[in-house]
Parts: structure tokens; C-alpha cells; sequence
């Protein structure tokens, strides 16, 4: 692709963040006022009608039967783990290039986290090093229990070829679609892609919340049944026994307010999203490694645009001189994180995901940036490769 946008004069050096809500608050600030005075009204505000509301708006939206709306990503991803039977003795699969949530998770319900490298081209989970993986969790005396990919950055994760080798194994699929909602894969939008999937609403993902929250999306009637009981102490409808070990787990009615509110320019903010993504896919083409490109098949939603670049450090201290805000995630790789060091064999070798940490640099991307400021990113990343 060839440059898309004509250069203008800059007209403004005004700071430009990784992220920024404060556009977007001020252009939905009514309709959000009116929403939550309205939940104010009503003083429902525990699993009130806006929480209703959501779960069944973005349930269409996936094209999924089931969405649970939960108070985090991490408990999203708890609740699955809990749903699906999985604990102690169990391994779950998780790529070692994402945040720690991924792996924290799975030792929260008891299980071990075992670490599978990642694509150098996409970033997610290489279904290629499951076998691998697989084989040395049984080594360990561990049962295999689930794949947990992470769709990174926003990109769904090669769904079609990790069922493939998790069914190899007679193994399910859990998708942690934290950073993927309104992404999409073969026509399929994110949500409906594993049999269940963990979806995020903290501010700065590409549909955030005023605060942390989260969904579980699933087509199975069974799953659907465990995560509203875990997500409530455990407990079926109003009664106070306790059908099985649960948590406090709900969306607060406010913050689904909010996500009403955001939920009707979703569509229209995913656009803007890969209008930039195009932009810096054409001007920065030459100069640094960038993720793949939105195809016919794959949809990201471009919570993060993240790309490559040696002397990363150096980088991004010129950007910042420049007042250009970025983001390194993830500058240590889940198997040297400390926290997780008991769960090793000491024998893990991850080269991808060791050589992403030290060169992978997030831009400023969000439905309010400008094209003169993602223009203004582009030169200020070419100088500061050119100068080193």
C-alpha cells in the first residue's frame, strides 16, 4: 500500500498520549449523564435492567446465545476456568508473551500455567509448539485440562488452527479475548470463536468502562448456567444456597450504563480504529516490523498498534521527548516473571516471545486520533530511527 494521506503543515505540538478517553468522554458525555442518572433514578444497582440490557446487546452484537457481563477481565477468565472444571493437577496452555493475568488465573483456581511460544508475525499463541507443550505438562505428572489463547493487541488469535491441534488432544478452548472485542475471524466476530470467551471493559480497551469490567460470551447452555452462579457466590436465581464454590463476580449497573452508551458508536469508533492502523501501515512500511494488516479473513480491533523496532529504548525515549506517548507490553515474558517461577522446569525455551519483549513498542491509537497526529507519530518514529 502506498501513502494514503497528503502531508499538511503541522499546526499543533500539543502532547499526544498513548491513550485518550477525554476526547471520547467529552463527545458522549450526554448521552452517558442521561444514562446514569436514569440508573440513579431506578437505584438498582446491582444486576439492574441496564445489566440485562447489555448482555443481550452484546450477545447480538458476537452473534453468541449467552453473554454474562462480570466485574473484570481476570474474573472473567476465573469464572471460565471454574465453569469448564478446571483445578488442581490441571495445565492450562497460555501464550508467554501477554499480561500476567493470563497466567495469574490459572493458579488462582489451582491449576498450572504452561507457557507455549508465539508467532513472531501476529504475536499470539503458535498452535505449532502445543505438542511440545502438551508433552511436557505430562512429563510434570500434570492432566492436560485447557488452551487458553490470548488474542493480542486486539487481533484474533488462529482460532482454526489451534482447535486443531487442542482437539489433537482432546482439549477445549477457552479464548482470553480481554483485548479483541469487536475484532472478528472468518466472518465470525470475537465472542462466538471458542466454545467460551473472556472479554474486557477496562477504560483503555477498545469498548472500556468508567472502571473495570468484563463478559463471558458462550453458546452453551451448560457453561452459560455455571458462570451466572459462580459470578453470585455460587447461588441459583434468589435463593441463598450455594449450588457450587462461587465468587462476587458482577458488573455493577453504572458501569453497564456506560457501556450502553458506548456500545452505539462501537461500530463506527472499530472503523476509525483501522483507518489508523491503515495509516501507519502505509507510512511506517519501510521503516519498522509491523503487525499484519486487517485481511478478507482477520479483523483486528486494534486495541494497541504495536510494532517492531530495535534500539526499542531508545525509541521510545525520543518519542517521549517528542511528547508522544507509548506503551511496552510486554517488556518480560510470563516464564521470567518471578510470581511464576514455581510452576517452571527450568528448561523453557521461548525464543519468540524472549525477542518480542526486548523490540515490541505500542503507538497512540484510539477512535479520536487525528490523522495529523498519527502523521506527527510516523515522522517522529522515522527520526528517531534515523538518528540512531
Amino acid at each position: 500500500m502506498t501513502a494514503i494521506l497528503a502531508r499538511a503543515p503541522v499546526t499543533t505540538h500539543a502532547p499526544i498520549p498513548l491513550f485518550d478517553l477525554k476526547r471520547q468522554q467529552a463527545r458522549l458525555r450526554f448521552d452517558i449523564d442521561r444514562r446514569i442518572a436514569k440508573a440513579l433514578d431506578h437505584g438498582q444497582y446491582i444486576l439492574g435492567p441496564e445489566v440485562t440490557e447489555l448482555e443481550q446487546d452484546l450477545a447480538a452484537f458476537s452473534g453468541v446465545k449467552h453473554c454474562i457481563a462480570v466485574s473484570s477481565g481476570r474474573d472473567a477468565l476465573i469464572m471460565a476456568l471454574m465453569a469448564m472444571g478446571i483445578g488442581a493437577g490441571h495445565a492450562v496452555f497460555v501464550p508467554a508473551f501477554t499480561f500476567s493475568a493470563t497466567a495469574a488465573v490459572v493458579i488462582a483456581v489451582g491449576a498450572t500455567p504452561v507457557f507455549v511460544d508465539v508467532d513472531e508475525a501476529t504475536y499470539n499463541m503458535d498452535a505449532a509448539r502445543l505438542d511440545e507443550a502438551v508433552a511436557s505438562a505430562k512429563s510434570r505428572g500434570l492432566t492436560p485440562g485447557a488452551v487458553m489463547p490470548v488474542d493480542l493487541f486486539g487481533r484474533p488469535a488462529d482460532y482454526p488452527a489451534l482447535k486443531a491441534a487442542a482437539d489433537a488432544h482432546g482439549l477445549p478452548l477457552i479464548s482470553d479475548a480481554a483485548q479483541s472485542f469487536g475484532g472478528a475471524l472468518d466472518g465470525n466476530r470475537v465472542g462466538s470463536l471458542a466454545p467460551i470467551s473472556c472479554v474486557s471493559f477496562y477504560p483503555t480497551k477498545p469498548l472500556g468502562a468508567f472502571g473495570d469490567g468484563g463478559a463471558v460470551m458462550t453458546d452453551e447452555d451448560d457453561l452459560a448456567a455455571a458462570v451466572r452462579q459462580i459470578r453470585t457466590h455460587g447461588r441459583q436465581g434468589d435463593g441463598d444456597e450455594a449450588m457450587r464454590i462461587g465468587m462476587t463476580g458482577r458488573l455493577d449497573t453504572i458501569q453497564a450504563a456506560i457501556l450502553l452508551s458506548k456500545l452505539t458508536v462501537f461500530k463506527a469508533e472499530l472503523n476509525r480504529r483501522a483507518e489508523l492502523a491503515a495509516i501507519y501501515q502505509a507510512e511506517l512500511g519501510d521503516i519498522c516490523t509491523l503487525p499484519p494488516a486487517d485481511s478478507d479473513g482477520v479483523r483486528s480491533a486494534w486495541a494497541l498498534y504495536t510494532v517492531r523496532v530495535k534500539y526499542r529504548d531508545a525509541v521510545r525515549a525520543a518519542l517521549t521527548d517528542r511528547q508522544i506517548g507509548t506503551g511496552l507490553f510486554y517488556r518480560v515474558p510470563l516464564h521470567r516473571h518471578p510470581a511464576f517461577a514455581a510452576t517452571l522446569t527450568g528448561s523453557e525455551h521461548l525464543p519468540v516471545s524472549e525477542t518480542l519483549a526486548d523490540e515490541v513498542l505500542s503507538l497512540p491509537m484510539g477512535p479520536d486520533l487525528t490523522d495529523e497526529e498519527a502523521l506527527r507519530v510516523v515522522d517522529a518514529v522515522a527520526d528517531a530511527i534515523a538518528s540512531i
